[in-house]
């Protein structure tokens, strides 16, 4: 009881500390696994045994799990994990994520594939099965590794996003290989790939596949037909899950995780009414299996698994697959794309291995010990050692190789808008056809789907989401603007996440009791004093284009204020210097010190009457 319950407990304080030093959350829990197993054993217990023991010792009469239970569990806690990844796959990011990442995904793939199978066969002197298991294992990243290491990494929009959705994407796509690869290892047996190893795979293969696919289209439709009473939802999709691993393994053996990882990409293309909520109960459901599993699988290595990587080809083999094949995947998936070297160069340094790298290393290697396919002991360690020193390097030096390759932001001009309505659009259309990063986020679908017809980014999140601190494509916001139609949200909003996405500015609309009482303007206000969210988008709905005026100088611009503070049909937002820079208009500060030759005042509104205002000024 006290090991069960200490495994939980480590496992979500690995989970806290993770997030309190912002690193992968898999580094914590494959150390304290080690220190519970082979280190306690080897170093701190009196009697040498683990303090935690996975699997039952007759002779010390200890340990968590009798005879197979430890595989039976590592087997079904990595089918919810892969049928969780696999909802996250969706046909048309594949299509809108560009030619680089679908590259990597394939052709990147491939080199990583070949390139370190044929490296680990030749070094470890392993059976070229085995090797290309080893490479198999190998070709994943993983979100869970990369958003932490970047999160705190200032970068261009398009580096972020190369390597948030190869982790993504590659998740799936490489445990779908390693599984693939395991499975003809398994039917080949000692006659090697035979007709009735080639008839096995492919009974493997269709099984898993028609098992995947009808399973995801039968609990859709019951979902969707409300057969499901919404308190049962995410257990009934649980439980499905898991029959549809058990029933594909009886009908083709080693055949169970390819059909779950078929089902979470059928059901994450559906259209399913409750995908989010699905979605948010099995990520909650994989942090806690990942915590305990990796606790487990790292405490179960022991220290002679430990003692056959204390050799140079264990440095050899880590330092070609990060220095020579990671670098060359990107290099060949980039060519004739528009990143430059240095942003190629850190793409390349990259490229941590994570959460099912490992788990499926552990998984596969202990079946085939069991089955006593020879060189099978090196497969765990092998894999233990490329995660934990892949995210080692990148977590400790990521930050100081962007300095050096000079991806790293010094300055962040990226603009959050909080809220789409038809004034954020306006606004977010005109600022991203100034050369300014802009991202909408709105829990509006529709408002979301008419920003992206703009060809502006936006995000369908919940403000309240912890997602959205997430997002590595934000890295490079350094302005934050609300402009709901909430006062509460806008001011939450700004308390949450000004530190974060406003280090430059944060700013949000004003509201009609501080519009209607000047002197509770706040400084955080946004544009004019007399513009509240209601008088912005009747502007917008009457006129709705943003106009720039030239300005001639300081006493010019003051008038052209006043006439937009006057006129309900006008609203200031920017100064526009000659250099095209904008500067954001705050309700309580319309003055400005620095009005010099073609500066230009930007407003929503009604055009100006030239000649008006030039008499006015004169």
């Amino acid at each position: 009881m006290l090991e069960l319950a200490g495994i939980i407990i480590l496992g979500i304080l690995a989970q806290w500390v993770a997030w309190k030093f912002k690193i992968p959350a898999i580094l914590p829990l494959i150390l304290i696994g080690l220190l519970v197993g082979p280190i306690a054993s080897e170093f701190l217990s009196e009697d040498g045994t683990k303090w935690i023991e996975p699997i039952w010792n007759e002779e010390l009469k200890k340990g968590l799990f009798p005879g197979e239970a430890l595989y039976y569990f590592v087997s079904l806690a990595i089918s919810i994990i892969l049928f969780e990844g696999g909802l996250t796959l969706k046909r048309s990011e594949i299509k809108n994520v560009g030619p680089v990442i679908t590259k990597l995904i394939t052709l990147g793939s491939a080199v990583t594939f070949f390139g370190a199978g044929i490296v680990a066969h030749y070094i470890f002197e392993l059976s070229w099965d085995l090797s290309f298991l080893f490479s198999g294992l190998i070709i994943v990243t993983g979100p869970t590794v990369i958003t932490p290491i970047l999160r705190n990494i200032p970068l261009k929009k398009d580096i972020s996003a190369v390597l948030k959705w190869e982790g993504i994407l590659i998740d799936p796509i490489g445990a779908l290989v390693a599984v693939l690869v395991f499975e003809f290892i398994s039917v080949g047996g000692d006659s090697g790939f035979t007709k009735t190893a080639l008839i096995e795979f492919g009974k493997i293969v269709l099984f898993g596949t028609t098992f995947g696919f009808t399973f995801a289209h039968a609990l859709a439709f019951a979902i969707n037909k409300k057969l499901i009473p919404h308190y049962l939802l995410n257990v009934v999709s649980l439980s499905v899950v898991l029959l549809v691993f058990v029933e594909s393994e009886i009908f083709a053996h080693e055949s169970g995780l390819l059909a779950v990882v078929v089902m979470g990409m059928v059901l994450g293309n559906s259209k399913l009414d409750n995908l989010k909520e699905l979605l948010y109960f099995k990520e909650s459901l994989s942090v806690l299996l990942i915590s305990i599993l990796f606790i487990l699988l790292a405490a179960n290595i022991n220290i002679e698994d430990l003692m056959l990587l204390y050799t140079w080809k264990t440095a050899a083999l880590f330092a070609i697959v990060v220095f020579v094949i990671r670098p060359l995947a990107v290099f060949i998936s980039t060519n004739g794309s528009k990143l430059n070297l240095n942003e190629k160069l850190f793409i390349s340094w990259v490229g941590p291995r994570g959460i099912v790298a490992a788990g499926i290393a552990s998984l596969f290697g202990s079946k085939l010990l069991k089955q006593g396919v020879e060189g099978a002991e090196y497969i765990t360690p092998l894999v233990f050692m490329i995660v934990l020193g892949t995210v080692l390097l990148n977590a400790t030096t990521a930050r100081l190789f962007a300095k050096m390759v000079g991806v790293f932001l010094t300055k962040s001009n990226g603009i959050l808008i909080v809220g789409a309505s038809k004034v954020s659009r306006l606004l977010g259309h005109y600022l991203e056809s100034n050369g300014r990063h802009v991202v909408l986020i709105d829990s509006n679908q529709n408002n979301i789907d008419k920003a992206k017809e703009l060809g502006i980014e936006a995000l369908s999140t919940n403000i309240y989401s912890e997602t959205l601190s997430d997002n590595i494509e934000l890295n490079d916001v350094g302005y934050l603007m609300a402009m709901t139609g909430n006062s509460d949200i806008n001011k939450y909003t700004i308390n949450k996440f000004s530190k974060q996405f406003g280090e430059n500015g944060s700013f949000r609309l004003v509201t009609t009791n501080e519009m209607n009482n000047p002197e509770d303007i706040p400084k955080e206000g946004l544009f004019s004093h007399s513009g509240d969210y209601l008088t912005l988008n009747e502007v917008a709905r009457k006129f709705p284009s943003i106009q720039e005026i030239e300005i001639d100088d300081k006493a010019h611009y003051k008038n052209l204020i006043e006439i937009t503070n006057n006129d309900k049909d006008m609203v200031p937002l920017f100064l526009k210097d000659s250099e095209g820079e904008l500067h954001i208009i705050s309700s309580n500060n319309t003055d400005s010190d620095e009005i010099g030759e073609g500066y230009k005042l930007v407003y929503l509104g009604k055009p100006f009457d030239v000649e008006e205002v030039a008499g006015d000024h004169e």
